[in-house]
């Protein structure tokens, strides 16, 4: 979220309206608001499983700041077809591997297992089907002998943290054509 926030300057099309959590601990909350970014906290949990009415919650303060564009990032929440398609074709996401492969959790792990030479993330449009939609671009890292799940993931944040914010200038202009970082 900070490097997506921290490249909205100067030439950039994009400015941050909202930084919206489910945890109204976290801790980029306080940065964001530090930043002079609204912020807004919607806990998930006095919700249970009835996703239709944390969903509404969640709607109230996006709707108030009227973004262009919904930027996802870290947000660990399933969101319904419902809630996706108030943002259609305007909610990005980025995921710890090389869409379309290993979509869900743990990809760190199941990438070593399956003994890949690389890995890597993926920013793409959020639809309503879990880690699909049209990919806007990818970053590779390769998967070194004795590699970790915590190495890998480490390697792989540094690439989400460059690849995200280009995808986003280039989002904010009209431009879908992936970015590819080696």
């Amino acid at each position: 979220m900070l490097s997506l926030v921290d490249s909205m300057t100067g030439d950039h099309s994009g400015r941050p309206c909202l930084v919206l959590s489910n945890d109204a601990n976290a801790g980029g909350l306080k940065k964001a608001a530090d930043r002079g970014i609204m912020i807004a906290a919607v806990d998930h949990k006095p919700h249970g499983n009835d996703r239709a009415a944390f969903e509404a919650e969640l709607l109230k303060p996006l709707l108030a700041a009227q973004p262009d564009i919904v930027c996802l990032a870290g947000f660990m929440r399933v969101l319904t077809a419902e809630f996706v398609s108030h943002f259609q074709g305007r909610m990005l996401n980025i995921h710890p591997s090389l869409l379309p492969k290993y979509k869900g959790l743990n990809t760190h792990a199941r990438a070593i297992e399956a003994g890949d030479a690389e890995h890597g993330c993926t920013v793409h449009e959020v639809t309503a089907a879990l880690d699909d939609g049209p990919i806007l671009g990818q970053a590779r890292v390769d998967i070194r002998v004795g590699d970790t799940p915590e190495d890998l993931a480490a390697r792989v944040l540094i690439q989400e943290h460059k690849l995200y914010p280009a995808v986003l200038r280039r989002y904010c202009m009209g431009n879908k054509d992936p970015v590819l970082l080696p």
